[in-house]
């Protein structure tokens, strides 16, 4: 079983002294072309901040990001699951995950970076900033990753869950996965899918399933498994899974 989630705009700074980035002990190395590029492309763009505010929409107290992504090679590095900050990462609370859920997230939460492709969450990574929507010179991030990513996902053997925004997701389409849509029921029943919530429920989600340690290897499963704990987890349009809140 996989849970793909996306990335976050923010990052955690720091890591551990004397560590730096390691491209070839990244999980998937079928990307490392791919992230080679991508790397290589952004920290080009950064040699110009004007240039690279623009590219990556930053505004003019934002400097700092653009400096963090010159230095991508040397800065220090952390799991990519502590790295990432935010709403979604708030509701998973990585920090007091156990020795044993944090190895069950390494071997079952991946993070879709816009730099690098998919991440295991015990990937080290330093912090940098590009998000889905940004502008390489020369390189179309959906162009570039999506001929990688998909077949990855689409080759995986396992249940899927796919708990990307829409933008992430087109990075990287996985037609086989299932999407884990968050949505609210009125009192007429009707179910609305949330914005400002969503992430936060994606991330407490996300981190019930780590808890538990199961690996599932069907829907049918993963629903039992929600119906005993309480969440309301529920078939959606077809390929979907709604999480009600």
């Amino acid at each position: 079983m996989l849970l793909v989630l996306p990335p976050s705009e923010t990052k955690r700074d720091g890591g551990a002294d004397g560590s730096a980035l390691d491209l070839l002990a990244l999980s998937f190395p079928e990307l490392t072309r791919h992230r080679r590029a991508t790397l290589s492309s952004l920290r080009s763009l950064s040699q110009n901040i004007a240039a690279a505010s623009t590219a990556l929409g930053l505004g003019p107290t934002q400097k700092d990001e653009v400096l963090r992504n010159r230095a991508l090679r040397s800065s220090p590095v952390l799991p990519a699951l502590e790295r990432y900050t935010g709403v979604l990462y708030d509701g998973l609370e990585a920090e007091s995950l156990s020795p044993e859920e944090r190895q069950f997230a390494g071997e079952h939460v991946v993070i879709h970076s816009a730099l690098f492709g998919l991440l295991r969450a015990s990937d080290l990574i330093p912090a940098y900033r590009l998000s889905h929507d940004s502008r390489l010179p020369e390189l179309s991030l959906r162009s570039h990753w999506k001929p990688a990513i998909s077949p990855v996902l689409a080759n995986y053997s396992g249940l899927v869950l796919d708990l990307r925004s829409e933008s992430y997701a087109q990075l990287g389409p996985a037609p086989e996965a299932t999407y884990i849509r968050v949505v609210s029921e009125g009192a007429t029943g009707r179910k609305v899918a949330l914005s400002h919530f969503n992430k936060k429920a994606k991330g407490q989600f996300t981190r019930a399933v780590i808890a538990a340690q199961i690996d599932h290897d069907s829907i049918d499963s993963l629903l039992r498994w929600a119906r005993e704990q309480g969440i309301r987890l529920e078939p959606g349009a077809p390929g979907e899974l709604d999480l009600v809140v």
